[in-house]
């Protein structure tokens, strides 16, 4: 379903092309300062970095820096340097995440640890978070760093809350709303909120941009939850089923499990809970999300965390690059309608 633009228009075809065109030249930047401060003198350093940075992944977390500087007005260098910190951030997260999550492939490649191991996998990833910090201390804005330092320290604390609840279905809604709204929404809220921040506006920019990065982190989130359950490893940078196989408890399973009666309830404990998650199970699994509505249930949500989204924007400066931020949101949702 696609959602209204922020000036009225509803989005001809739902994608990414149009932060894409509005961040090309900076982003251009941004790609070689990343491979620059991915570089070292142990060689083992750039080749796994070279491997994950390179493995095709869309970078809309440092697009969403650069064309929420560019809305404000933002003209100098700082939003490169802090764009680029936010894809390290993100993909210090993804070698750390493959390895507490035991991942084989992640968009189609083998992940850094089934090649490298896990040990060089999380040291690189350490490595990165290193020059990401560096960056930011070099743009000189004590707000952003505060920003971008606080969203690590929170994706962080939501990793242990996930390995804390791992495989629990007492997980409740609240509590999962709480792990995405660290693990992931984090990021993306203060990706957004820095290009204010640098660009000099006033706190309700900073706020609008906060609530669009926070709200549009969710969205992805959820339709994420959605399409493991019936996407396309393409969709996902994962294969399909995988926080099934992982026993991961997801928002589609919880609203399932929660309205479960015991027959069903003892399927899920056995597959989650004790591993019993083969392509057999994913399939009943998918038929008692489809049964209990749970899959639907989890798509209006993304779709009021992408409004939500598509309400902050609205207050920025009308022009390229709020349409450009508005069509991401679209993107988002458009890919579960």
């Amino acid at each position: 379903m696609s959602l209204a633009s922020p000036v009225g228009r509803a989005s001809p075809t739902a994608s990414i092309d149009p932060i894409v065109a509005v961040t090309r030249d900076d982003m251009q930047r941004v790609n070689q300062l990343i491979l620059s401060m991915a570089g070292s003198n142990v060689e083992l350093i750039p080749e796994i970095a070279e491997h994950l940075i390179g493995s095709g992944g869309k970078r809309l977390r440092p697009m969403l820096t650069i064309a929420s500087a560019l809305a404000f007005g933002y003209r100098g260098d700082g939003h490169i340097k802090l764009a680029a910190s936010v894809e390290f951030l993100h993909t210090a997260t993804l070698l750390h995440d493959d390895v507490v999550d035991e991942s084989n492939l992640r968009r189609g490649r083998k992940t850094a640890r089934t090649i490298w191991g896990n040990q060089a996998s999380v040291l690189v990833g350490d490595y990165l978070l290193g020059q990401a910090f560096k960056m930011m201390v070099e743009v000189g804005s004590m707000r952003a760093l505060a920003i971008l330092s606080n969203a690590s320290a929170v994706i962080a604390e939501g990793e242990v809350w996930q390995l804390s609840a791992a495989k629990s279905l007492a997980t409740t809604e609240e509590d999962y709303a709480a792990v995405i709204g660290a693990k992931t929404a984090a990021l993306f809220a203060a990706a957004a909120e820095v290009g204010p921040v640098i660009a000099g506006a006033d706190d309700a920019a900073h706020v609008a941009m906060r609530d669009y990065g926070l709200h549009l982190g969710l969205a992805f989130q959820l339709v994420d939850d959605v399409l493991d359950y019936g996407g396309s490893a393409g969709d996902l940078g994962k294969n399909v089923g995988d926080d099934f196989r992982e026993g991961k408890i997801t928002l589609p399973v919880i609203l399932a499990h929660g309205s479960a009666n015991e027959s069903e309830r003892a399927f899920w404990r056995e597959a989650l809970e004790n591993g019993r998650n083969d392509d057999g199970a994913l399939e009943r699994a998918r038929l008692l999300l489809e049964r209990h509505g749970a899959l639907e249930a989890t798509r209006e949500r993304a779709r009021q965390h992408g409004a939500r989204a598509l309400d902050a924007v609205r207050k920025l400066p009308a022009g390229d690059s709020r349409d450009a931020l508005a069509a991401v949101v679209d993107f988002c949702i458009d890919r579960i309608s």
